[in-house]
């Protein structure tokens, strides 16, 4: 189950989630005050247990999914849109045995924030 900070949008992922993917361009870091980390289902794997709350934001790259309330960053998908939603992985309220897989954008990362560890490093998405 995964749900925003002030329970407006929750949800249940009924499949098979992708590895993390954690993400550092400009627009992610504008969302979120610093970089991402999504795993991804089919967009029909999501399923909605109260989404009054959700609004949906839309420019050329993606559609970004947030609460209106709270404002919580939950969903992303890509433009042109492909069947698939990545889902932020702190929205989600249970373990889930995932792990990082990879970190994109990167040469776009704040100057602050140092990746530790031996996941493989993308200047643009992998």
């Amino acid at each position: 189950m995964g749900e925003c900070l002030c329970g407006s949008v929750s949800f249940v992922l009924s499949g098979p989630l992708r590895d993390i993917v954690s993400c550092y361009c400009s627009e992610c870091r504008k969302t979120s005050g610093n970089f991402v980390s999504a795993t991804s289902v089919k967009e029909n794997q999501v399923h909605f247990i109260e989404q009054s709350g959700l609004s949906w934001f839309k420019n050329d790259l993606a559609i970004r999914g947030f609460c209106q309330i709270c404002g919580s960053n939950i969903f992303w998908k890509q433009q042109p849109e492909n069947g698939q939603v990545s889902v932020m992985a702190g929205c989600l309220e249970t373990d889930t045995g995932l792990k990082v897989k990879a970190h994109i954008y990167v040469a776009d990362k704040s100057d602050f924030h140092e990746i530790a560890g031996n996941v493989p490093q993308y200047n643009k998405s992998g």
